[in-house]
This record gives C-alpha cells, structure tokens and sequence, in this order.
C-alpha cells in the first residue's frame, strides 16, 4: 500500500467530509423534476438546446503521472510503473476515487512486467492526487459506502474474485481489508460493479459460466446481496435474482412478459429519486446483451423485473441532477480521467456507449459499425441511445459519476 506526503495534510478535511460519502454514480438533486411527460419529450436532448456540441471535455488526472512500487513473485527487488487503465469511478465527500488495474487480468493473471496489483487512487476534482493503495487484482467494481465510511472494491471479475474495503479516515495499518467470499460463486463467474441501496451492498455476478456450463442458466445468479463479517474477513452472499429470471419488457408500446437469459451482468447503479423514469430502482446492465433490468426492491424474496432493450451495449449509466453539475469519467485504453462540463439538463441520462463490448461484435474491434466507446444520451422509454457531441478532448468513456457542485 502507498501513501502520499500529503495524507497527514488532508486528513481533517477528509474526515470533515466523511459523513456525506454518497453512493458511486449517484448525486443529490438540487432542483425538483419537470412534469415526466416534459421529460419523456426531451429525453434524446442531451444539449438544452439540442443543438451543436453543448458539452466541454478535458482531462484531470492521468496515471503515467502516477506510479505505484510492486515486488514481482520470487523477486525481492521493488519495481516502479506507471498506473494504467482505469475503470470504476465513485465519490465519496470531496474527493473521488477510481480503480487502476494495471494490466492484471480478469481472473487475476499477473500482468507483462509481473504486476500482480491494482491502484485505488483518491484525488481532488481537479485532478490532483491525495493517496492511493494497492490491492492485488484487477479492480474492476468500485463505490462508496455512505452508512460505513468506506471504499469497496471488487477484483477479478471473470473467476477467482474477492472484495475489499477501504477505510481512508482509518489509521494507515487498519485502512484496508480483504475479504473471501462465503462460498465459490454460484455464477461460476466473478463480481464487478457494486451499488449501496438503502443500505444494502448489491454486487453485479459477472461473467457467468466462465468455470462451468455457458450462461445463461436458471442457477446463475445475476447479482448478490453482500454482507461483510469483519472478525472472519468473510463476505457472506445472497443471490438477489437470477440470469433466467422472468421480466417485463417496459420499451414504449412494449409489454410482454419475458425470461431473461442474461450473459453479460456488468455495471449497476440506483437510479436517483430525481429521475424520471425508474426513479429509485436498483438497476443491473447486462452489457453483451444490450439491457437493462430494473429491481424496485431488491430485498424481497419475490421481486418485479423490469428490462429495457436498448440499441447499443453500454458501460456505466449516470443521470444529469443539475445544470451545473459535472460528468467526471474513466478512460480506460487512454489511462485517464476526464471531466465534461454543460450545463445540462436535469432529467437527462447518460451513457458510455460500448459498442465492441456487445455479443456479435467482431474480432477486429473498433472497425465499421462498431467504434471505439462514446458518449451517449439515452431515452428511458424507448432504449434508443443518441451520440452525444463534445468539443475537446475525445472522450472513450467507461466508468462515468455525474457529480454536483457544492464541494
């Protein structure tokens, strides 16, 4: 674990900031919502005017700016490297944090080099880095916990997964935590992305079938419920529903009851009370499928489900709450971090659109047809995705937080 010179200067502000850690890609509206069927009107606007590029990017951080030390196995002797492709983005107070991985692979492979280690790294959002610490792994899901003060982090999203939590108000040797999970994944998968609902710690089950029979499978599990033991280091989980699972398609003029055969749980996120459609659900994007399946209340036994079809892959979704507000995002071939400024306009959903990340999408990817990642506005009724232009630094976004002003 490395640490900054700088911890012992931001250590009072931080813990100042600690009681109002907020859930990753979620922000506090500061403006009641328009009427929904205003909102179902502009839905595919992501500009006020919806007009030419209203939308400003830059970059803020990167990680060939940033180095982390690491032993390769067998060896004594301590390497340097720069940090490179970062993924999760999540805030917590002030201060943002995102997920390097380095180049370990999805079941934990070390990486060229005999990198074994991810980098969490904390920093200001302007940019500038306060601490940071490894974890072995490849860090794929990231977010806040606002009830526990902490950081959780999950590694090795296709087999051999874990999770860890990370208290950067604690004292340097009781900041960090690494868990088992109760038991092998019933996905025969990973974990990834994770959400805070009401409390609750839901975990996306990625990449099912990768030891075992291919997905999708009535047993396989599409997120879990966790809940950490401290004393045994153990994350008991619970399965929340299944890859098989029935649901209703919602898209406009669109109904029927249908059985999920999920194979690509990835991202998930609580839709803000702000917006307006699925105003605080849980929902759990199935990239390679194209989908997304909302979940009023994840903690029952029985659940509803609802999924929308959309017309492209995705990563990360995020909901503009403000007009001032800003989009804080991850690229992760380029190994930065971005910042899109507006303003927007609040009710408006945007996406990283991840079209080489889609089932069916060729080898030969990005190539006609399926670009590299963009940015996308999505409209909740009907799934269509609509790019959106920028002007500056070409975004290649994946993990995305929309984030208000007031820090």
């Amino acid at each position: 674990m490395l640490l900054t010179a700088r911890r012992v200067a931001t250590r009072l502000a931080a813990a100042a900031a600690a009681a109002s850690l907020l859930p990753a890609g979620i922000a506090l509206a500061t403006a009641a919502p328009a009427m929904a069927a205003a909102q179902h009107a502009q839905a595919g606007s992501a500009s006020p005017a919806n007009g030419g590029p209203a939308f400003t990017v830059r970059q803020i951080l990167s990680g060939k700016r940033l180095h982390h030390s690491f032993r390769v196995a067998g060896s004594d002797k301590l390497h340097s490297a720069p940090l490179t492709q970062p993924d999760d983005i999540t805030e917590a107070g002030p201060y943002l944090f995102t997920g390097f991985q380095n180049g370990v692979g999805p079941q934990g492979e070390t990486a060229p080099g005999g990198n074994r280690d991810s980098t969490v790294v904390e920093f200001t959002r302007s940019g500038h880095m306060v601490r940071q610490w490894d974890i072995r792994g490849k860090c794929d899901g990231l977010t806040a916990d606002p009830s526990r003060h902490r950081v959780i982090a999950t590694v090795n999203e296709d087999a051999h997964s874990s999770v860890y939590t990370i208290d950067p108000w604690a004292s340097p040797a009781r900041q960090v935590h690494h868990y088992a999970y109760s038991k092998p994944l019933p996905s025969k998968g990973g974990s990834d992305a994770i959400s805070v609902f009401h409390g609750l710690v839901l975990i996306s089950a990625s990449a099912p079938g990768t030891t075992g029979t291919a997905a999708p499978q009535p047993g396989y599990p599409a997120a879990y419920q966790v809940t950490f033991h401290p004393r045994r280091l153990i994350a008991q989980i619970r399965p929340v529903f299944y890859d098989e699972a029935r649901a209703t398609v919602v898209n406009a003029g669109q109904h029927a009851r249908v059985r999920l055969a999920l194979t690509d749980p990835d991202s998930n996120e609580v839709v803000p009370a702000s917006a307006a459609r699925f105003a605080g659900d849980f929902m759990l994007t199935s990239q390679g499928d194209k989908e997304q399946i909302f979940v009023r209340r994840p903690a029952r036994r029985r659940l509803s489900l609802s999924v929308l079809r959309l017309s492209q892959s995705v990563d990360d979704t995020t909901w503009a709450t403000s007009p001032g507000g800003r989009i804080y995002t991850t690229d992760n071939g380029a190994g930065t971090v971005d910042v899109i400024t507006g303003p927007f306009t609040p009710g408006t959903v945007f996406v990283a659109v991840t079209p080489c990340d889609a089932n069916g999408a060729p080898a030969g990817c990005p190539g006609p047809g399926f670009p590299a990642n963009y940015l996308g506005s999505l409209n909740p009724w009907t799934g269509r995705i609509t790019r959106v232009p920028v002007r500056g630094v070409v975004p290649h976004p994946q993990g995305m937080l929309f984030a208000v002003p007031g820090w």
